[in-house]
């Protein structure tokens, strides 16, 4: 499974059921309301799973609901200077939302770090990936997936480490690229890449793995992926918009973000 010891599964599996078991609770006992507001919402690729559980969490505790967009963060960028009509953005990185806010397109103010993700290197098959990622310079290798690291900031992170290991070079005819780490992480799921960066996020259920092996990237080779959410100007009077920033900063929230293996 590669060098992420099993206690440290299960206990991010002990973790994530019981903050949600809180967040039940917790929404069990929230006051319904009479008037309800949806806000639409970008968000980076690699927070999926996390933002369906905090959707469900919103809705039940404010009554509000929100629309989910997935992509990339910097195809998400471009929507958004162009006009596109998102309430709140949900980036993979600080870059994109401190621009957003030096050009005018935020909610002054609004702008924080949600969440730092973690990179793997991920194959379906089990013990196909060691602990020390020399899968990597393997003859029999297949294809390796990555994000575009020009739009996705988990692809900027695997061609740092991949520059770091000193492989790059030698894997070039081996990368497949996609548009998003979710679209990296679907050519492994699918078996059109051996290998592929991903996001740790991405692999787990319940805080364990879900199938197949993985090596947790050593975060000394490559740059914190701090992860910065904003309101945006369209969303500057948006009761749903405003709840869901709310509850990312709630503690309740944040432990929850934390067991998907996110660091806070």
């Amino acid at each position: 499974m590669g060098d992420t010891p099993e206690a440290s599964f299960k206990e991010l599996s002990m973790r994530h059921r019981l903050h949600l078991m809180a967040a039940v609770v917790l929404a069990s006992f929230a006051p319904a309301l009479t008037w309800a507001a949806e806000a639409q919402v970008a968000v980076a690729a690699n927070f999926a799973e996390p933002i369906k559980a905090i959707a469900a969490v919103l809705e039940r505790t404010t009554g509000h609901t929100i629309r989910i967009s997935l992509g990339p963060t910097g195809g998400f960028y471009t929507q958004i200077r162009n006009g596109a009509p998102f309430d709140v953005f949900l980036a993979a990185d600080t870059e994109r939302p401190a621009m957003l806010e030096k050009e005018g397109l935020i909610k002054p103010g609004s702008r924080f770090t949600y969440a730092t993700g973690k990179l793997v290197l991920w194959s379906l098959r089990a013990g196909r990936v060691d602990d020390r990622g020399e899968i990597l310079k393997a003859p029999d290798l297949g294809k390796v997936s990555f994000a575009n690291p020009k739009s996705a900031p988990y692809g900027a992170a695997a061609v740092e480490v991949m520059n770091k290991l000193g492989v790059q070079a030698t894997l070039q005819t081996r990368l497949v690229q996609g548009e998003s780490i979710g679209q990296a992480f679907n050519f492994v799921k699918t078996g059109n890449a051996d290998v592929g960066f991903v996001a740790m996020s991405q692999v787990l259920e319940g805080g364990k793995l879900r199938e197949g092996s993985v090596w947790v990237i050593p975060q000394a080779l490559y740059n914190p992926i701090r992860q910065d959410a904003v309101i945006l100007k369209r969303g500057e009077n948006n009761e749903a918009a405003q709840a869901l920033v709310d509850l990312l900063r709630s503690p309740n929230i944040k432990d929850l973000i934390r067991s998907y293996a996110y660091d806070i």
